[in-house]
Order: structure tokens, then sequence, then C-alpha cells
């Protein structure tokens, strides 16, 4: 491994005990996972997920406590001279209606993504592609 490449998501709950998912396409790839994305340089991890759901969701949400910080080695699914780090974080955001939202799990035809609520109590690991975020789906069925 030469690199570390730092990553942040955001777990967002609405008032109907629903979590928001990110169905999405990007390089050529499908996959679920949480809303969030890469660290740039000179960012704070809280400030980077601001700044993520600003560009992919187009809000402003406040961020909470801190949910998990990766405590095992994986590899990049598109790199893999670079180890990920990942944090989670719980983040608010009290006009969740007016997120736009798909029903159902629909990847978009070309790079972007497409945000759908999932009822927490119906959330299982096998909903999300990304290794690290399966783990975090075990963690909240857990505390839930």
């Amino acid at each position: 491994m030469s690199h570390f490449n730092l990553r942040v998501y955001g777990l967002l709950l609405n008032a109907n005990n629903e979590i928001l998912l990110s169905d999405e396409h990007r390089f050529g790839k499908k996959f679920t996972k949480f809303p969030g994305g890469g660290v740039d340089f000179g960012e704070g991890t809280k400030g980077a997920l601001q700044r993520e759901f600003q560009e992919e969701l187009g809000i402003e949400v406040e961020v909470g406590e801190l949910f998990y910080l990766v405590d095992f080695f994986q590899a990049s699914a598109w790199d893999a001279s670079q180890q990920i780090v990942s944090a989670y974080y719980f983040v608010q955001y009290h006009s969740w209606q007016t997120i736009p939202c798909i029903l159902e799990k629909c990847y978009p035809e070309h790079d972007g993504e497409h945000n759908r609520w999932v009822k927490l109590s119906e959330l299982v690991a096998e909903d999300v592609d990304l290794p690290i975020d399966k783990v975090v789906v075990e963690l909240l069925k857990k505390r839930d």
C-alpha cells in the first residue's frame, strides 16, 4: 500500500426511522452506499461530509456524533494501492421530506446518483455494496 484514501459518510435518519442510501454509477461500476465521499487535502472530516451532501444532494446537513471509524484493512475497489480509511457520522437535516428520492433501487444510466429511503428495520448488509458499509449496517442493527 502506498497511499491512504480518507472517506467520510453520513447516516441520515428521518422521522419514519428510515435511512438514506445512494445508488450510484461511477467509473463504469454500479453500487449502493451511504451518502458521502472523499476528504480533500486540507479538509476535516466534518467539513468534507458537509461538502459532499451539498454537492450530491444540494442540502446543508448538521454533522453530529461519530458512529464508526474503520478498524480493519480495506483496499480500494478502484485502486489496490490505496488503503481506505472511512468515518461514519450521524447527520441531521430537518427538511428531509424535500430530498429528491426514488422509491426503489435504480442506478443512473451515466455517472451520478439516485437517493432512496430504506426502513432501518428492513435494512440488511446486502443492501449496500462497500465492505465497510456492510459492517456499519450490522452495527446500526445492533444499536436499534
